[in-house]
């Protein structure tokens, strides 16, 4: 197993909103050595990386630790079909429940004339694009028709639902973040 330090360190830097210089500045090195170590082009010292990585918030132990590989692709036919799914209005995550993502993209498919459940206000923003069909999204007392090709964005600190008002099947990849499913 390759350990790419330099990398994850410029990682780190920049989760860290730090320049270059200001970790230079922060661990008594210079601004071309912290440049080479992103690099990859020298190795620091476990002391000098120790320092590093004390002002980046983290250890020697964590640092190496090995991190589970994060899945990448989801296939069609690992989807999820939530339980309050009709055969009039289903709701497919695409992404399992299990990952820790901060946004969750769902499939949403309804019949002409059906509609979502109805969500309370929640912390957060949704957005959604219409791949198929026509439909009414409801936000608050407000509503809006959108057709195929069409998006929405707002904040979620509204009830909103959406509703098929074609005469065939619409189809919306809707997207919330935090996750609510």
């Amino acid at each position: 197993m390759e350990i790419r330090i330099g990398e994850r360190l410029k990682r780190l830097r920049l989760a860290n909103n730090l320049t270059q210089e200001e970790l230079a500045n922060r661990t008594d090195l210079t601004k071309g050595y912290i440049s080479q170590l992103e690099r990859d082009n020298t190795s620091p010292s476990l002391a000098t990386l120790g320092d590093i990585l004390e002002v980046l918030g983290m250890n020697l132990a964590d640092f190496f630790k090995e991190s589970p590989q994060e899945q990448t692709v989801f296939k069609g036919s690992n989807r999820k079909l939530l339980a309050d799914s009709t055969d009039d209005a289903r709701v497919e995550l695409l992404i399992h429940a299990s990952q820790r993502q901060e946004m969750e993209p769902v499939l949403v498919t309804l019949a002409p004339d059906a509609k979502t459940r109805e969500d309370r206000q929640h912390p957060g923003e949704e957005f959604g694009f219409v791949l198929k069909g026509r439909v009414a999204l409801r936000l608050g007392r407000q509503g809006y028709e959108l057709e195929e090709g069409d998006c929405f964005y707002f904040s979620a600190d509204r009830r909103h639902f959406v509703q098929n008002i074609g005469q065939i099947e619409a189809k919306i990849l809707w997207i919330v973040t935090p996750p609510t499913f």
